[in-house]
């Protein structure tokens, strides 16, 4: 079973990331990079070290990284460091725009920007995710060598 590490700027998309997380889920997946904001919280008062340390550990056993990108995705400097670990790594990559998935208020937002421009990118409600992403992510893995 392949296991996914979803990357996503955690305060801004938790909602829309959930969306994608459980279509994954419901269809029998593994899936890594989420916390609940409790933890989430506490790991961010113990400094940068413990957030790598927590990110380098959930990126374990992964064999592919799906970067959920909304309006401030581009501007996480955690996001960065997870696209970059997951390349160093061997990963396969690729980006999801979640930015018109509503939100728990019904609202959609804008993307700030996609991801390094040798990976594939995809619209999470026009490319049909739910339906797709399985496709996807054995796309990334195959390029990938995985």
């Amino acid at each position: 079973m392949r296991k996914v590490f979803f990357s996503f700027k955690y305060k801004d998309d938790v909602s829309r990331a959930m969306v994608v997380r459980n279509s994954w889920v419901t269809q029998g997946k593994e899936a890594a990079g989420f916390i609940d904001a409790a933890n989430f919280e506490k790991i961010k008062r113990q400094g940068d070290a413990a957030i790598r340390y927590w990110i380098d550990n959930q990126l374990k056993g992964t064999s592919v990284t799906v970067v959920l990108v909304g309006q401030h995705t581009c501007n996480s400097r955690w996001v960065r460091y997870e696209i970059e670990k997951s390349i160093e790594i061997g990963n396969g990559l690729l980006g999801i725009d979640i930015s018109k998935i509503e939100d728990l208020q019904g609202n959609t937002s804008k993307r700030c920007g996609e991801i390094p421009k040798d990976y594939s990118f995809y619209l999470w409600n026009k490319d049909d995710g739910y339906n797709n992403m399985g496709e996807w992510i054995e796309k990334a893995a195959k390029q990938a060598g995985r």
